[in-house]
């Protein structure tokens, strides 16, 4: 739906707001995602899944976070993850490391490559981010958008 015209509003339809909110941000979330899929894996020769992970472990660049943690956040089954941890390792973006008193437990903590990497292409990334959305979604919603995400502001501004 790249049209704005197209964006349905709040008022069309039986669907009570809340669940035509929730339709529009699954909507607009696969337009968002579709658009990054192309520019990560050219920008940062990682998979997607792989760059959520990186997204996470950016969010708190000085701690680790654990894989279960990652799992839950990500909703992906544990031993999908400990591939892509593992193609991340081997990548040096991450690193991971036992958790200090749990045998089981694992950490995952961003190197500097990784940072670098994140930084390098975190405004590449927001503006694809803030594209698909501007595509996506009409002037309403992008308003309702504003409080998440400021720098849309600019172009939410009815005319």
């Amino acid at each position: 739906m790249s049209d704005q015209s197209e964006c349905p509003s709040l008022s069309d339809g039986i669907l009570p707001p809340e669940l035509h909110a929730w339709m529009l941000l699954l909507a607009a979330t696969g337009a968002v995602e579709q658009e990054l899929r192309s520019v990560v894996k050219e920008g940062l020769d990682v998979s997607h899944d792989e760059f959520l992970v990186l997204c996470l472990l950016g969010a708190r660049p000085a701690a680790g976070v654990r894989m279960t943690k990652i799992a839950e956040l990500l909703g992906r089954p544990k031993t999908r993850l400990t591939y892509q941890i593992a193609c991340l390792q081997h990548a040096g973006l991450v690193t991971r490391k036992s958790v200090c008193g749990d045998k089981r437990g694992v950490e995952v903590t961003l190197t500097e490559k990784g940072r670098l990497l994140l930084e390098e292409s975190s405004s590449t990334l927001a503006a694809t981010v803030k594209e698909a959305l501007a595509r996506f979604m009409g002037p309403d919603q992008r308003m309702a958008l504003c409080a998440l995400m400021p720098d849309l502001a600019v172009e939410a501004k009815p005319e």
